[in-house]
């Protein structure tokens, strides 16, 4: 039998005692409420132009960006058709009543631009989340009922960054993503300091922020061991009374390229020279 000494005996205790508190820690850690972020820019009507590119700044496709809002309820619709046939399909549908809130997702992808062309829905109310896949040529279907956080950020990340305020800790949302089948994973997101762009002559400056994928579990663990591990997102907002995002780089999909998504202006026809005729006879 093993005798302790009174100064034993009382490191044992405070050994133990230690031990108390880091585990009461994780467990609050663990059991913490992923909380939405608040609004500070309401959502509204909007139709903007997009250009999806490669990082050499070659156009694959471009796109439309059609947003609606009605009381509080936000539908935001982007579709990009690309030159080879393939489109992607997202409506993302969110309510912004104190907080940012996903109520209903929908992403489709097909053509040869997708390895992996898919269907996929979230309804946030019931917890399905569907998705159709092909594999094999043969078209699947995995549908799981999931216990879906309040913070549910598909479709609405960028959203989210022109609501974090300036000096404020940001925040680490949850996503739906399909691998095929759908997983729930962490997005943590950083910002890495201000850059310099133009339009027109006229400077200004972006925050440029980085989100990066976390994978729970053994998988998170050994994705980059494996090289599997998903690329980060980058994303650049320009700040003020009505922020925006400017730029954001990313893959579109699982094992796709990494594309750079911008705004695309308008080309207008070349006036012909009898239009031009008429025009200077009418000034």
């Amino acid at each position: 039998m093993v005798r302790w000494s009174g100064a034993e005996n009382m490191l044992d205790r405070r050994f133990k005692l230690l031990a108390m508190i880091l585990t009461c820690a994780v467990l609050r850690a663990g059991t913490a409420v992923a909380a939405p972020v608040a609004v500070r820019h309401t959502e509204g009507l909007i139709h903007g132009f997009l250009v999806l590119s490669t990082m050499e700044s070659v156009p694959v496709a471009y796109g439309d960006l059609i947003q609606v809002s009605r009381n509080d309820r936000v539908t935001t619709h982007i579709v990009f058709r690309f030159k080879d046939g393939s489109v992607h399909d997202e409506t993302t549908v969110f309510s912004q009543r104190g907080s940012f809130r996903l109520l209903n997702y929908h992403l489709e992808q097909k053509g040869p631009a997708f390895h992996y062309p898919m269907d996929m829905s979230i309804d946030c109310s019931s917890g399905q989340v569907t998705v159709r896949y092909m594999d094999d040529n043969k078209e699947k279907v995995a549908s799981n009922r999931m216990r879906l956080p309040p913070d549910l950020a598909n479709g609405l990340i960028f959203t989210l960054l022109q609501n974090v305020p300036p000096g404020e800790s940001l925040p680490t949302v949850s996503m739906v993503a399909a691998t095929p089948k759908p997983r729930l994973v962490k997005l943590a997101i950083t910002q890495q300091g201000e850059e310099p762009f133009s339009i027109g002559g006229s400077e200004r400056t972006a925050v440029h922020y980085v989100i990066k994928v976390k994978i729970g579990g053994v998988a998170g663990a050994v994705a980059p061991i494996v090289g599997k591990e998903p690329p980060d997102i980058h994303a650049w907002i320009l700040g003020g009374d009505a922020p925006v995002l400017v730029k954001s780089e990313g893959p579109l999909s699982v094992g796709g390229p990494t594309w750079r998504i911008e705004m695309a202006s308008p080309v207008w026809p070349r006036p012909t020279s009898e239009n031009s005729g008429k025009q200077q006879q009418h000034n």
